[in-house]
């Protein structure tokens, strides 16, 4: 197939919108599906070409999971990757993301440290600035909403009580979790980590809204205030 130019050139039953239409998108790979996406490939590299270069570039033999993270800069950097379809393939990331939260919030309960670090790891950790995130749940720790509050710098964030609250408020919160990530990778808290939280445990104390944690995140590892007994 890397000797074909044209995807047309190939025998029906090998081009990917046919073997779409008779065996069904399951049937294709994910260099396939790719390509589908892509529509065109370049001079001497066709779709299917293209698309399974993009996802060697990560190194990674998980097939599509390897282009999740991949920024826009980096798929600028491969050939045949324009503006574009950077942005193509950024949009199917982001939508696949979505889909995937989406029906995960169905039985979800954070009720558990774990859960709750473990359902926003890989939004956070691959962040270069911070971050700063605030997730609202009822009284049974079922996710109500959650909003990004503020986005900082390398090393610094912005966050007061008054932007998260007010959003706890509006949507009938009993608790809320604050999280954040360090692009250091290191989720050790900083002394100013430590002074924030306080102050959104005692606004939280004020309004009857309890801050039940406050996660910071580094590279695949995170720090729960709760957990470690310090809220």
């Amino acid at each position: 197939m890397n000797d074909i130019k044209f995807i047309k050139e190939l025998p029906a039953s090998d081009r990917p919108y046919e073997k779409c239409l008779m065996y069904g998108p399951q049937s294709l790979s994910d260099a396939e599906l790719l390509a589908v996406i892509l529509r065109s490939g370049i001079k001497g590299k066709n779709a299917i070409n293209l698309a399974q270069t993009i996802l060697n570039v990560s190194g990674s033999k998980d097939g599509l999971l390897s282009i999740m993270n991949l920024s826009y800069e980096e798929l600028l950097k491969i050939d045949g990757v324009g503006k574009v379809k950077a942005i193509q393939i950024l949009c199917v990331a982001q939508l696949s993301k979505r889909i995937s939260k989406t029906k995960a919030k169905e039985k979800l309960c954070f009720s558990e440290v774990e859960t709750i670090a473990d359902y926003y790891m890989e939004e956070m950790r691959h962040s270069n600035v911070e971050i700063f995130k605030a997730v609202f749940l009822d009284v049974k720790c079922n996710l109500i909403k959650d909003s990004i509050i503020s986005i900082g710098t390398n090393n610094h964030t912005i966050a007061v009580p008054k932007d998260v609250f007010s959003i706890a408020l509006k949507c009938n919160a009993h608790f809320v979790i604050i999280m954040h990530n360090h692009p250091t990778g290191d989720p050790t808290p900083s002394g100013d980590d430590v002074a924030i939280t306080e102050r959104f445990a005692k606004a939280g104390r004020i309004l009857g809204i309890e801050l039940l944690d406050h996660i910071i995140y580094g590279d695949n590892v995170f720090t729960s205030f709760k957990k470690d007994k310090l809220l």
